[in-house]
């Protein structure tokens, strides 16, 4: 089933990256350079990361633990997959700084903002890569310091989007746009937040047939909710020109 969840994600993630990629290059690309960038380096990270990943999880359907070409490729993959994890981390990280910083362009002290944005986000990352990093033995350590380095990325982004998205519907001039990319980074969010969760109850089940299945639910709703931040992105900018709507007054 592991196989069968990162072949569907690459068969349907692949094209929708591509596809969002050239609805930017039409001109969305100009106004938001970072989501252009990570949605760049999103596909580039998939392709790169693919090779190892397919190898692993063929070698766990072929094979069972501790076999010696699952630990090889396991380490492979780990290798490629938590340092693409980082970049992709720190970028939407970035995003949604951007994202908050077009969405008070209208503001009066726009370039107190975004100085307060850029250097609260660098303070941010700054201190928690300082308290999470490991030099011994990186090639082993390094899965370890990341996954908490990119989880404290991961929750402060998705409290930043949360502030945005409610920035966005109490503004009176709608930005569908603005809307759609934090409504889509808010699902991604949530749903990587539930699948490992679920994931993580997997290994507190005592049934291993069970708890393959409650790991494969959470794979499944982590990968739903990827694709469906790539297709709102892909149809965010679809359109040359967001709609903007002024909220009825009374």
């Amino acid at each position: 089933m592991d196989l069968a969840i990162q072949l569907c994600s690459y068969l349907v993630g692949l094209p929708l990256e591509l596809l969002t990629i050239a609805a930017m290059l039409r001109g969305g690309y100009k106004r938001y350079p970072f989501v252009f960038a990570y949605v760049v380096i999103y596909f580039l990270t998939t392709v790169v990361e693919m090779p190892s990943s397919v190898a692993y999880y063929y070698a766990r359907h072929l094979y069972k633990p501790p076999h010696p070409l699952i630990n090889q490729t396991a380490e492979t993959y780990a290798w490629w997959y938590w340092r693409d994890e980082a970049i992709l981390q720190a970028l939407v990280f970035a995003v949604v700084i951007s994202l908050i910083y077009y969405a008070t362009s209208k503001l009066g002290p726009r370039r107190m903002v975004r100085l307060g944005l850029i250097a609260g986000a660098i303070l941010f990352a700054g201190i928690s890569f300082l308290v999470h990093y490991h030099p011994t033995a990186p090639n082993v350590s390094y899965g370890l310091w990341a996954t908490d380095w990119t989880r404290d990325l991961r929750l402060c982004a998705a409290i930043l989007d949360l502030a945005l998205w409610a920035m966005l519907i109490a503004a009176r001039e709608k930005d569908s746009r603005l809307l759609m990319l934090s409504c889509a980074l808010g699902i991604m969010f949530a749903g990587e937040a539930v699948g490992e969760s679920v994931r993580s109850m997997a290994s507190a089940i005592a049934s291993q047939a069970r708890g393959h299945v409650v790991a494969d639910i959470g794979g499944v709703l982590a990968l739903v909710s990827d694709l469906g931040f790539l297709y709102i992105w892909w149809r965010a900018f679809r359109t040359s020109k967001p709609h903007a709507q002024k909220s009825a007054t009374a």
